[in-house]
C-alpha cells in the first residue's frame, strides 16, 4: 500500500484513464498551460497535448454545453469546473440536457461525461465561493452524484465516473485535498479494475450505540467524532454515503436497526438538505428500530461568512457533532461520558 494525497489520488487517477482510452479527455478553465487552479490536471497538457487536454474561456455554459455534445458522439469528456458554485452558470446545460437527452431521445443516445468540481468552507472564500450545492443536483433524475472522503475512494470512484455512460458530477471538497490515506500500489495503472460501485455506502466503522452519517468532508469529521468518542466508551459506527444520486439508503437503514439511533452530519444547510432525506428515508425504513429520534447536524443558516472565526462557528465540528450524539444517548438512557 502506499500512502498518497486525495489530490495526487485524482490526478493519477485521470492520467491512468487518459491513458487507457483515448476517448477521454478534459477540458476547463485554466487546467492545462496553468495546469488547474488546485493542480488536479499537472503535468497533463505536456503529456497529452491540446487536443485532449483544452483550456477553455471563462463561459460555463459554452464548454459544459460542448462538453455535452462531445459525449452523445462518442468522446468521454472530464469537464473541470473550478468551483461548484460556478455551475450554476451551466444550469441550463446540466440539469436540462445532460441529464435528459438520453430519456427524452430514448436511449438512443447516452452522455457519458464527467463533471469534476470542489465545494466547500472552511477556506475564507466568502460566501460565493463556499457552497455545497449538491443537494440541488442530487434532486435531478438522469444525473449520478458521487461524493468520495478518503483518496482511495477518489481513485476509484473517479474510474468508474470516467466509464460509465450516465452523466456524473464529481464532488471533491477543498479541505481534502491535502488530507492523505492508503491506496493500493498499482492505483495509477491504466489496467487497474478496482472500480467503486456507484450508489453504494459503506460501513466505515462498526460500531453499536450511535449510527452516524455522512458523505465528502464529513464521513472524515464523522471518524474523527467516533475515535474520539471512543475513548468515553461510546461506540459510533461511521457510514458514508459516497453516492448522493443513486442513495444507497439500504446501508444506512440496515445500520440503524442495529444501532436504534441515528445522527447525521452534513457539510449544507439544514433545511431542505440531504440529511432530510435521509431521515425520512430512517423513518421510512428503520421507524420501529428507533429509540430517539434522528438528529441532524449542518452549517448554519447563513451565507458562509469570511471572517475565520465566524466561517467556523458556521460549519459543523467534531465538538457539535459529539454533543448531538451524546444529547441522543442521553434521552434514551444510555449511559454517555
Amino acid at each position: 500500500m502506499s500512502v498518497i494525497t486525495y489530490r495526487q489520488a485524482l490526478r493519477d487517477t485521470l492520467r491512468a484513464e487518459m491513458l487507457r482510452d483515448e476517448n477521454v479527455l478534459v477540458m476547463g478553465e485554466e487546467i492545462g498551460v496553468f495546469e488547474g487552479s488546485y493542480k488536479i490536471t499537472e503535468g497533463l497538457l505536456k503529456e497529452f497535448g491540446p487536443k485532449r487536454v483544452r483550456d477553455t474561456p471563462i463561459a460555463e455554459e459554452g464548454f459544459v454545453g460542448a462538453a455535452v455534445g462531445a459525449a452523445m458522439l462518442g468522446l468521454r469528456p472530464v469537464v473541470e469546473i473550478m468551483t461548484i458554485n460556478f455551475s450554476l452558470l451551466a444550469v441550463d446545460q446540466i440539469v436540462n440536457h445532460a441529464a435528459k437527452i438520453y430519456g427524452m431521445f430514448g436511449g438512443q443516445t447516452s452522455v457519458p461525461m464527467v463533471i469534476r468540481t470542489p465545494g466547500g468552507g472552511g477556506q475564507q472564500l466568502g460566501a460565493t465561493h463556499s457552497q455545497n450545492i449538491e443537494l440541488f443536483y442530487s434532486f435531478i433524475p438522469g444525473l449520478k452524484v458521487m461524493a468520495p472522503s478518503t483518496p482511495a475512494e477518489a481513485s476509484s470512484m473517479l474510474r468508474a465516473a470516467v466509464r460509465d455512460d450516465d452523466p456524473v458530477l464529481f464532488l471533491e471538497n477543498l479541505g481534502l485535498y491535502n488530507t492523505k490515506g492508503e491506496v493500493a500500489d498499482d492505483y495509477a495503472e491504466p489496467e487497474n479494475d478496482d472500480i467503486a460501485t456507484i450508489g453504494r455506502a459503506a460501513v466505515t466503522r462498526e460500531g453499536s450505540d450511535v449510527t452516524l452519517i455522512g458523505y465528502s468532508r464529513m464521513a472524515v469529521t464523522a471518524h474523527q467524532v467516533a475515535e474520539q468518542l471512543a475513548e468515553e466508551d461510546i461506540s459510533v459506527e461511521v457510514v458514508d454515503l459516497r453516492s448522493l444520486r443513486p442513495l444507497d439508503r439500504q446501508t444506512f437503514v440496515d445500520s440503524v436497526k442495529k444501532t436504534n439511533c441515528a445522527v447525521i452530519c452534513e457539510d449544507d444547510w439544514l433545511t431542505y438538505g440531504i440529511g432530510a432525506e435521509i431521515a425520512a428515508s430512517i423513518q421510512e425504513g428503520a421507524f420501529d428500530y428507533l429509540d430517539a429520534p434522528v438528529r441532524r447536524v449542518a452549517m448554519a443558516e447563513v451565507p458562509m461568512p469570511y471572517a475565520k472565526p465566524l466561517e467556523s462557528a458556521a460549519l459543523p465540528s467534531v465538538e457539535s457533532i459529539s454533543t448531538a450524539i451524546k444529547e441522543t444517548l442521553s434521552a434514551v438512557g444510555k449511559r454517555v461520558g
